[in-house]
Parts: C-alpha cells; structure tokens; sequence
C-alpha cells in the first residue's frame, strides 16, 4: 500500500476509501463459498482486496461493478504471501453525490505526455540514417494519439497513464549517454531500437483512455508485441522502400529484446547494439519497481516484498534524501 494507508497498515485498523476498480471478479473458494475479488488503485498505487463469504442478495450490485468504475469500500489491512491484501467489509459503486475527482485514481507518469512525445520525435529527427529517421517518424505519428494515454503494460512497470512514453524517454536518455561511451555501437541504431522496440504494445494491450488496462488483446495474447511488432516493422520497412537488411537488423532488434525464449525472444542479441537495448529496457523495467518500493518508505526501513523483483525487500538508507521536498516534511 501507499503513503495514505501507511497508519492503517501499521496499526491494522479498518479504514473507509475510495479506489478505482482495476479488475473485478466473483470466484469460488476451496470451501465451495463465493468471494469477490478486486485489483483496486488509486494514483498512488494498486493492491489487492477481497470480500468473502457473498451472500447471494449481494451479488446484483456486485455485478454492476466494472472495471474504471469507482467504488466505496471499507476495508482491514492483512498479508497474505507476504503482500499487502485488503479484506473488505462493504463495498459500493460511487453515485453522483460523492465529491470525487478522477484525477486522484489515475496513476500517471511524472511528465506531461505532449513533453515526453516531443523529445522522443526530437531524438527521431536527430537521425543521420534517413532510413531510421523515416521508420521512427512515421511510427510516432501514425500513433500519437493512442502514445500519448497508453500504458507501458497491463500491470507491473509503467502499468499508468502515459507510461508507455515515459519508459520509452527514459531507455532513450540512458541509451543516447551509453552510446557515447560505447562509441563502437551505432547510436542511429541503439536510439531506432528503443522507439521501435515496444511499439506493438499497443496493440497488445487493451487500454482505455485513462491509461487504465483491462488486460490483454486476443491478438497480444496469441502473438505477443515482440511477435506483432518483427511484423510491424517488416511490413513498414517494406512500405517504406527501406532496404532489406536494415529491416532485417531491426526486426531482430524487436525480437531478442527480452533475451530469453521463456520471456518470449527467440533469439538472443546478436549485435551489440541489441544487447545493449535489452540492457536498457531491464534497467528502466527495474529502476521503476525499485522507485515504487521507496517511494513511501520512511528512512531506514525496507519494502514488502516486490515480486518483480524476485521477491527482495528494497531498503531505504536512512541518510539517502531520495525525496527532500517531502523529506524535509517530515
């Protein structure tokens, strides 16, 4: 849980809140009883609730619950599998006499999504390879509208508002620096990668325009972006007049980008320019989890335990002013 539960957690008390439902489903125990169970959010996070024991009197207004919607809870904080999970008393779709702001329950990236698009075009248009430079133009603009609310995944890193551009700015600043270090590799090609890479979450991802995902597309779920993507570019390169072997360069940029066959690439990198793209995107994907771990923490503790990060605890060392705005608060 985030900062506005962190006295309900430490003292197991029953509070009343409002949360945006991400998922909602009516399932069945082992002890053969109903159960309601919820992914909820709000801007500051996501955590996981669960009403047992339905009486079947309740299940009507359960059902009009879907996901986006706002519900009413109150709630107790418990642990289950070392994560924080919610059980709750009562639940309620809001109504119109609730004073509620939606910004509250969209999560969003720290940065104005036009802001983001603009630099990632600008690095686009800073290309020496006319051919790099047409590919990544015409991604970007054929996709504006849909970059500028998607998110970066249906859960985990960048699951927010925007969150697909801000993964997406992050590898390129760490890529365009990492290039002038390692200047035997192609920045034309590292920068083109980065773009490219994650293009087809957009379509494997069902997102509204919140930013809010409702999972996965029957299309991501049967090829996966890394498979929709090779498409992709195949297709365009070829649309573009763009010469083969550069296509088949980055295709295999989108396909080895995740490494392993279990992770869905087929292929590991064979360039360095590959490597090191999937270098960036595991960086950023962690550096994220590892933001959130901290950033409710007070000095000198440690995190639940993330299981993105194969289950570690995050510590917060007491002399690191990761925030000194809110610090100096405290």
């Amino acid at each position: 849980m985030k900062e506005k539960f962190v006295n309900e957690l430490k003292s197991n008390m029953e509070f009343i809140s409002f949360f945006m439902v991400k998922s909602i489903e009516v399932r069945v125990g082992t002890n053969k009883k109903q159960y309601l169970d919820m992914n909820l959010a709000d801007k500051t996070g996501e955590v996981n609730a669960k009403k047992w024991d339905l009486a079947e009197a309740e299940l009507p207004a359960l059902s009009a619950i879907r996901e986006g919607d706002i519900v009413k809870i109150k709630a107790q904080v418990s642990e289950w599998n070392n994560q924080t999970q919610l059980r709750v008393l009562k639940v309620r779709k809001s109504n119109e006499t609730d004073d509620l702001n939606m910004e509250d329950f969209i999560k969003s990236a720290p940065e104005d999504p036009e802001d983001m698009y603009a630099y990632i075009k600008g690095c686009a248009e800073a290309l020496s390879d006319d051919d790099f430079k047409k590919l990544t133009l015409h991604l970007l603009d054929i996709n504006k509208d849909r970059l500028m609310y998607y998110p970066a995944a249906a859960k985990n890193h960048h699951a927010e508002y925007g969150g697909l551009l801000w993964h997406l700015k992050r590898m390129l600043m760490s890529g365009i620096a990492l290039s002038e270090i390692y200047d035997f590799v192609s920045k034309d090609l590292v920068v083109t990668g980065v773009i490219i890479h994650d293009i087809e979450k957009l379509n494997e991802i069902d997102a509204n325009e919140n930013g809010i995902s409702t999972g996965y597309s029957m299309k991501g779920q049967l090829l996966g972006h890394i498979t929709q993507g090779v498409t992709l570019v195949d297709e365009v390169c070829k649309e573009l007049g763009i010469p083969e072997e550069k296509a088949i360069v980055l295709e295999h940029m989108v396909l080895s980008h995740h490494y392993e066959p279990d992770f869905g690439s087929p292929k590991k990198p064979m360039l360095p320019e590959a490597e090191l793209l999937h270098y960036l995107d595991i960086m950023d994907a962690r550096m994220y989890d590892m933001e959130e771990a901290i950033s409710n923490l007070a000095p000198g503790a440690f995190s639940e335990r993330v299981r993105t990060l194969d289950g570690r605890k995050i510590y917060r060392p007491s002399f690191m002013p990761y925030y000194p705005e809110r610090d100096s608060e405290e």
